[in-house]
Formats: structure tokens, sequence, C-alpha cells
């Protein structure tokens, strides 16, 4: 049997998202996050018990988010690489926290079941329920249900950047729209408008392994016939018109490509923007605003923010 090595990295919840796709683009097979903040919150869950956690595994601040290599690319440089990429963030305005990483070997069996205890289904909006694939859930009339496998996925789909989205998809999507997720990471957001009633929904992401992963949640959802997965850089040599755009993704990225949202979207349709850093919101309802879109919906979660525009 495989050994795993784990790497840990001290970071803050800002940075969460950005150093996952670092430790999963470096070959991880799989993340995990401790986030100190699930301690105090209050969630909306079917099990009392899923976050009666031990505090002694969490940070006192931000997170711990640990990456799993196998033994055969592991090394000095990769560790080397990961605080370099993470340091780097703060020239994004993202606070890249302590930037402290720490390692354990650990057997495949330890990766591949002890973490599962602690994942359990959440509500993350007034429909959509996000379920680990081995929990049993029975949903009530009117919710609906993401699966989701955390052990091979970018995250759990809670953080809040992605759960602020899905509760704006929630209030824009009806039944036949039509969706490009750009960015889409895990896919979960395409699943969550497939899921929400969206008949025709393109995925697109740059990364190859992001590709991939947003395939198999998609498949895992059973949504291909209404979900297509395809690399492509944001909305380059996208020619098609739809309902509803959404981006979870930085704010420098959305302000690179909010010129081609007017090629993209129906005259009367509606833009969605997370992974907005409170900090970066002006800039970035500016630059709708130039292009002449207007916010019609705000929500915010801690520092991050998630807005719908239309024109």
């Amino acid at each position: 049997m495989m050994n795993w090595i784990e790497v840990r990295v001290h970071t803050s919840q800002e940075a969460e998202e950005a150093v996952a796709d670092f430790l999963l683009s470096e070959g991880a097979g799989g993340t995990a996050t401790w986030d100190s903040s699930v301690l105090k919150k209050d969630w909306d869950t079917p099990f009392g018990e899923i976050f009666a956690l031990a505090e002694n595994d969490y940070p006192d601040k931000g997170i711990w988010l640990a990456g799993y290599f196998s033994e055969s690319i592991y090394g000095d440089d990769l560790l080397r690489r990961i605080e370099e990429k993470t340091r780097g963030l703060a020239q994004f305005d993202l606070d890249p926290g302590p930037v402290t990483i720490v390692t354990r070997e650990m057997s495949e069996e330890s990766w591949a079941h002890a973490w599962k205890k602690y994942y359990k289904p959440v509500r993350v909006s007034e429909r959509l329920i996000v379920k680990p694939v081995w929990e049993e859930y029975s949903p009530s009339p009117g919710e609906e249900i993401i699966e989701l496998d955390p052990g091979m996925a970018f995250g759990t789909g809670t953080h809040p950047t992605t759960t602020l989205s899905m509760k704006l998809l929630e209030s824009v999507i009806s039944p036949g729209s039509t969706v490009v997720d750009v960015g889409c990471g895990s896919g979960i957001l395409a699943v969550a408008a497939a899921k929400l009633g969206a008949e025709d929904v393109l995925a697109l992401d740059l990364d190859p392994v992001a590709v991939e992963q947003a395939k198999a949640n998609v498949a895992l959802n059973q949504s291909q016939n209404r979900v297509r997965v395809e690399e492509n850089d944001l909305l380059q040599g996208i020619d098609r018109r739809v309902d509803v755009v959404v981006a979870n993704i930085l704010a420098e990225i959305i302000l690179r490509f909010v010129p081609d949202l007017s090629r993209v979207l129906m005259k009367d349709g509606t833009f969605i923007g997370s992974g907005i850093i409170r900090q970066k919101e002006e800039e970035v309802v500016q630059a709708l605003s130039d292009a002449g879109y207007h916010v019609v919906e705000r929500l915010q979660e801690g520092d991050w923010v998630a807005i719908t525009a239309r024109s």
C-alpha cells in the first residue's frame, strides 16, 4: 500500500481556494481544510454532529489547508514552490497568512477514510444541499442534492464564495435557462445551475486538472445531458449568447473578461460574480458599470462579496 505525504499549509480563509488550486496543480491527490471559523458558525445541517469538532484540530486563526502527495513526487522543490506561490498571493491583495508549512507521512488508508467523519450533508441555500457521496440524505420536496467526493475534489462546496454563488444562482435560474460558468473549478456551480433547472450549461476552465475534476463531478451528479465541460481561457472564442454568466474567481480575473459579457450575455441577461474580496468590490462594480451593467443584488460573508448585475 502506498504512503502519502500530507503537506499542511497555515494560511488565511481568503487564500483557501487559491492555495487549494496550487496544491492540486502540483499533483496533490486531494485536499482537506481545517477552518477555525467553523467552530463558531451556526450551520443549517440535518445532523447536529457535523461541526461538533475537536478545537485542537484547528488553528487559532485562519486555516490549515492540506494537500496529499504520493512519495514519488514529494520533495524539497515541491515545498519551495508551494511556499512561493502562497506568499505571492499578496500581489493580488489576498492575505496569504502565516504561510507555515508542516508535513507528515500517512498511510493511504488513513488519508482515504479517517477524515470522512467530518463531512455531512449541508444546506447551502434554500433548495440546494451539498452532501458527500458516502452519506445518506432523503430530500424534502423542492430540495436538490449535489453529490461531492471531497477526497478527490476541490473542497466540500461550503466555502463562502461558493455558497454565495449558489444562493444568487438560485434567485436567477429558471427552467430552461442557459448558463456559462467561467473558471468552473470543481464544476459545482455548473451542477447547481442544472439542478436548479438550467437546460444548457457550459462550464469553462483553463486548468486541465479542473476540467477533468468538473467532468467527474458532472457525471457523479448525472448532469451530463445538461452540462458540458471544456478547457478554455475565460470567455475567449465563446460566440453563443446565454441567460446567465457566473464566475467564482478572483476579482482581477473578473476584470479581464467584463468587456466580453455584452458579447455572451442576452440583452436582458444576468452576470453573477463571486470570489471578490471586499477591498476589490468597488473596482469590479466600476468595471461592470463602464460595460453597461449595474448591480441588482449583493451578498457578503466575512470579507467575501458576491454580486448580481444586469444591463
